[in-house]
């Protein structure tokens, strides 16, 4: 029989449903051989002559040799078409269709949220516009990494040292806009919520407090750290998604705290921990407003059955006696069946953080001022040092150790919140200011 050239698709795609059609790899490669002349009939060597056994041979060596390259395409089609592994400690199943921890109508959760369809790999990398290699590329998890998705910066906290953020670089960041619009930002949140949800904020965050009797705030202690893989994928679970796409979504959400390590002049990453959420990823703060539900709702029932009134922005947790309360509202047995709360939840309790503010003291929930019978306000000393910066500015004058156009904008901003005309008038002159700056 002549041999004539194998007429595979050159798309990988192409080729894998071909695979498929055929049955499996080693059904598609003998179909290969046989329609493309390399089969050769096994049959005894007794009575051929030496050119006939040197042609058997040849064959023979010719059969293998595009059997080895039939298969090697066949494989190469399917890591394109597959995740096939995602690293140490990581498990996946591309065969894996549906589990136990399947809901028992997955498709009507997801139309109930409103959230996209995704039955597999590859239709999730279709709605992200990458390809499955990319998906994968990723999504792996490797203990020690030479290079990370993401970059690395610190940012000064109000209470002193500074903060690490993980900004995702730009095709894991669009990666994770993705998912917060398309995924997140449709799961269900609880009222007392306001960090990060639309139409709600730091001010709808501290006026239900506003002329507290009594006012109490509360830290929760490593908060994204304390969200991990297995957490994420659970929001994904339970949102409607199977196996396979919610390992995947949860690791594009997820990086290991990590320590940079110089080992023979290359800089490794070293996993300190488990996959948890980025400080800095778009997806982590909505993510832990969606995986709060339980808690939020635990802590408003706590707080409504005391006399309390309870909402929470990110990390901070605020709880108020209504004006005209009499005594303490047991403030000592409040904090302790919060803190068993939210360590059942999960969270731990940053007891240099917790404040219990009283009668006649200052009280303040992120960053507003809620005493008296008005609305939050951002504090005096703020607005006058705001003020203050901009006659430096306006007379020439330096400003003072750690002021910057950029800082000084963001409190204008956070001014502006209260006092719109006020921090109006300020982002317009910082934005003069800034225009003329060299």
């Amino acid at each position: 029989m002549a041999i004539r050239p194998s007429t595979r698709p050159a798309d990988p795609a192409a080729l894998w449903a071909a695979v498929r059609a055929a049955g499996g790899i080693d059904a598609f490669v003998n179909a290969q051989l046989v329609a493309n002349g390399y089969a050769v009939e096994r049959r005894e060597s007794d009575g051929m002559s030496p050119r006939q056994i040197k042609q058997y041979k040849a064959s023979l060596k010719a059969e293998a040799a595009e059997r080895r390259r039939l298969a090697a395409d066949a494989w190469t089609a399917y890591k394109a078409t597959h995740i096939v592994h995602l690293g140490e400690g990581v498990y996946f199943n591309d065969a894996d269709d549906f589990d136990r921890f399947d809901l028992p109508d997955p498709d009507a959760r997801l139309a109930e949220n409103a959230c996209p369809r995704l039955d597999d790999p590859q239709a999730l990398a279709d709605a992200l516009g990458l390809t499955v290699p990319t998906l994968r590329w990723l999504t792996y998890h490797r203990e020690a990494a030479t290079g990370l998705h993401y970059r690395r910066f610190t940012i000064p906290k109000r209470s002193g040292g500074e903060r690490a953020i993980w900004a995702p670089l730009p095709t894991l960041k669009a990666a994770q806009r993705w998912i917060l619009r398309e995924i997140v930002e449709h799961l269900p949140v609880h009222g007392a919520a306001h960090g990060f949800v639309p139409g709600r904020g730091i001010v709808s965050n501290a006026r239900p407090h506003t002329g507290a009797r009594l006012l109490v705030n509360v830290d929760l202690k490593d908060f994204f750290p304390s969200v991990t893989l297995r957490r994420v994928k659970g929001v994904f679970r339970k949102a409607g998604y199977r196996e396979q796409v919610a390992t995947l979504l949860a690791l594009l959400c997820t990086e290991a705290p990590r320590e940079i390590v110089p080992h023979d002049g290359t800089d490794y990453f070293v996993a300190l921990g488990p996959r948890c959420l980025p400080q800095g990823a778009p997806t982590s703060p909505a993510l832990t407003n969606t995986l709060c539900q339980r808690l939020d709702r635990r802590l408003s029932g706590l707080a409504r059955q005391r006399g309390w009134r309870y909402t929470r922005y990110a990390d901070d947790l605020s709880f108020s006696l209504p004006p005209g309360t009499k005594g303490d509202g047991n403030v000592g047995t409040l904090l302790g069946a919060i803190r068993a709360i939210c360590e059942a939840e999960g969270f731990a309790l940053n007891p240099k953080k917790t404040r219990v503010c009283r009668p006649g003291g200052r009280q303040q929930i992120t960053g507003l001022i809620t005493n008296g019978d008005g609305p939050p306000r951002a504090p005096r000393a703020l607005r006058r040092q705001l003020r203050a910066a901009l006659h430096h500015l306006d007379t020439g004058q330096p400003l003072r150790e750690g002021e910057t156009l950029a800082r000084l904008a963001g409190y204008a901003a956070f001014i502006h919140q209260t006092h719109p005309a006020e921090g109006a008038d300020l982002l317009a002159r910082l934005a003069e200011h800034a225009k003329a700056a060299p």
